[in-house]
């Protein structure tokens, strides 16, 4: 609780107010396996983590928002009114809640008054855990509460991602904002991103963590790059089909016909992409049995395989991401590593017992700065609840 102390005397401070205040958080999320695999029509596996943005709030009687956080500091707090919901360079991160804001207008629920709001959050920017994702789930359910809406979550999360696609103007899916809504303690997401269909295993880590190791590494070529994967997704699904195959997307196959027809590709290239898409797939079931089965061996061996294809099929890893994962292999207690997100940078998962985690931190940093000239930046989580309201302060 020390932490939400510390952000309620801060906002008090900040918004000069001694008036009572709500308290709300959403976590950050990890893709644990199946990955690149969500526009070829296959399921995701993330779960939520027990770090995130946290809010301070306190509903006002005018039309005014104010917002501040605390990871952006240098910029003060952003003030714009309920008539004036329009998306502002010079306002940064604030455009974000500012966004879900407008979204919820835009879609007839009642916002009829401003609020103050304290963000700080615990999820690195720009290392692929979602800290915008975050943030627009959190407002979300900020909204509800303040405002009393009569809206699910699985309603919120489609509007945050709206808010992102929209106001935002970038083309994300809904995984994250799904994860960072619909996250349950000690449990994984199965989710057909396409349908919204989605189930839950038990993550149970006993005596293990999951360690998200940030490459640090700027991504520059992740838009390019992603259009040609799925150019050549599309090229060899065109293929298949033009062939008599009877299949709506790649994900459609098992590894058995795959096999079967994949002569039918003409590209090389579009094959091997393919070949992951449809064995990634097939991991992805396969971790689901494993973790219903309580076989965390298992579930590491698949993360270890899908890195393998991601870095030979997919060719979306990258020497940094190569260098940490490799580090990881080589270290006792690692049950299985793997690059998360959409590559060429961001970050590793692994899960690693809890007894070699200071020798994993310690020695997998000097070997990739060894490696690549670059120091690595450590995260320690596990599975945790999604998006709620913390209490009254």
């Amino acid at each position: 609780m020390k932490i939400i102390d510390t952000l309620v005397e801060r906002f008090k401070k900040e918004f000069d107010t001694n008036d009572s205040v709500e308290v709300f958080f959403a976590p950050g999320r990890v893709n644990l396996i199946g990955e690149h695999i969500d526009y070829n029509g296959g399921k995701v596996f993330p779960c939520a983590l027990d770090f995130g943005t946290y809010a301070v709030v306190k509903k006002r009687k005018d039309k005014t928002f104010r917002m501040f956080s605390e990871n952006f500091k240098s910029l003060g707090i952003v003030e714009f009114s309920l008539s004036d919901l329009c998306y502002k360079l010079s306002d940064d991160w604030a455009n974000y809640p500012k966004g879900v804001i407008k979204t919820f207008l835009d879609s007839n629920f009642n916002i009829d008054f401003g609020f103050d709001i304290l963000f700080f959050g615990n999820i690195p920017n720009g290392a692929g855990l979602s800290s915008s994702a975050s943030i627009e789930v959190l407002t979300a359910v900020v909204l509800k509460h303040l405002f009393n809406l009569d809206i699910s979550m699985v309603e919120m999360v489609k509007l945050s991602q709206k808010a992102e696609n929209e106001f935002i103007g970038v083309n994300c899916g809904i995984m994250d904002q799904f994860s960072i809504g619909m996250g349950k303690k000690n449990h994984a997401i199965l989710l057909d991103c396409n349908t919204l269909d989605y189930s839950y295993a038990p993550f149970i880590l006993k005596d293990s963590s999951i360690i998200i190791a940030n490459t640090n590494k700027r991504r520059g070529l992740g838009d390019s790059k992603y259009n040609e994967r799925r150019s050549s997704c599309e090229e060899a699904l065109s293929d298949l089909r033009n062939n008599g195959v009877k299949i709506t997307s790649l994900c459609d196959m098992d590894n058995t016909s795959f096999e079967k027809y994949k002569h039918f590709i003409k590209s090389e290239e579009a094959q091997i992409r393919a070949q992951h898409a449809v064995t990634e797939n097939y991991r992805v079931s396969e971790a689901m049995k494993s973790l219903k089965n309580g076989d965390l061996e298992n579930f590491g061996s698949l993360m270890n395989q899908s890195h393998i294809s991601l870095r030979d099929n997919y060719e979306v890893t990258g020497w940094e991401l190569d260098s940490l994962v490799q580090a990881a292999w080589e270290e006792d207690g690692v049950i299985g590593s793997r690059m998360t997100g959409a590559g060429f940078g961001g970050c590793t998962v692994s899960l690693v017992k809890n007894n070699c985690i200071d020798n994993f931190v310690q020695n997998v940093g000097d070997k990739y700065k060894e490696k690549t000239g670059l120091e690595a930046t450590f995260y320690i989580g596990n599975p945790g609840d999604g998006a709620r309201k913390l209490g009254d302060f």
